[in-house]
């Protein structure tokens, strides 16, 4: 059943233009950047970005700071809100399960679907920016934002590291779309609510009023994977992202399996 999800999503066209855009909007920004000589101030515009005219090796960083605040989460919650309720709009999902299949393995199967959606995604928008930084910008001996050296090797290892860490925050977000999916009968209505609670996150992470709770929302640390080129490694945002996402994806999936287990199959 994995093995038939896979395919479906390596098959889709869908899924290529849906990366092919997260990737080229980056090489467009840094195709900009390049003409005009300007890149955002320090602080200022999406992560590392004001550090790439100065070396390619930072351009996969700072492709991702790029697409994480809204484009990946956008594609995100598409993916994962197709899953089970697009199953349901097409009338397939009871032909699905009339099968030997159970409900768990479906449910594991569409988990590991969007599983890899994410890090199909954030892995080819990392290597298109990486093969962008070293022709648009080359490559020299780069410093951390600690102004400290760091080799190719570290470099290389720190942006592996941070890949890993964008694709598990995206898994907190691709859980509540799982779940939305397992709500509703329309991928469209699956793919609202988890753009809505994205939106909630965003906005109220963003209000003074609402510090108290900050700390507790699916995207409060998604930007904290810049951590990963400071020396040495400031661990500490980083550990409390992994951990409350690692929240959201039990409470969310927990969700998912009890709904989807007991619930009435019509379509």
């Amino acid at each position: 059943m994995i093995r038939v999800e896979l395919s479906k999503l390596v098959r889709r066209p869908r899924t290529w233009v849906t990366i092919a855009l997260l990737a080229g909007l980056p090489v467009v920004v840094g195709i900009f950047v390049k003409a005009s000589g300007l890149a955002p101030a320090p602080g200022e515009g999406p992560a590392l970005l004001s550090e790439v005219l100065n070396n390619g090796l930072l351009f996969p960083a700072a492709a991702l700071a790029i697409i994480l605040p809204l484009f990946l989460p956008i594609a995100v919650s598409v993916i994962g809100g197709d899953t089970v309720a697009g199953e349901a709009s097409n009338g397939t999902l009871r032909y699905l399960l009339s099968r030997p299949v159970s409900r768990n393995r479906l449910l594991v199967a569409k988990l590991t679907a969007v599983v890899a959606f994410i890090f199909l995604a954030v892995i080819i928008v990392a290597l298109v920016a990486f093969a962008a930084g070293v022709v648009l910008f080359g490559i020299e001996p780069l410093s951390s934002i600690s102004a400290t050296p760091l080799s190719p090797a570290e470099t290389a290892i720190r942006t592996i590291l941070a890949i890993l860490y964008i694709g598990w925050s995206m898994l907190g977000l691709g859980s509540i779309a799982l779940f939305a999916s397992t709500r509703t009968d329309s991928p469209l209505a699956a793919s609202l609510a988890t753009l809505a609670a994205f939106v909630a996150s965003q906005v109220l992470d963003l209000i003074e009023a609402t510090h108290s709770i900050q700390a507790y929302l699916p995207t409060h640390y998604w930007l904290k994977f810049v951590d990963f080129y400071r020396d040495p490694i400031l661990w500490r945002d980083v550990n409390e992202g992994i951990g409350l996402q690692l929240v959201y994806v039990i409470v969310f999936l927990g969700a998912a399996w009890a709904n989807f287990t007991t619930k009435d199959i019509t379509s």
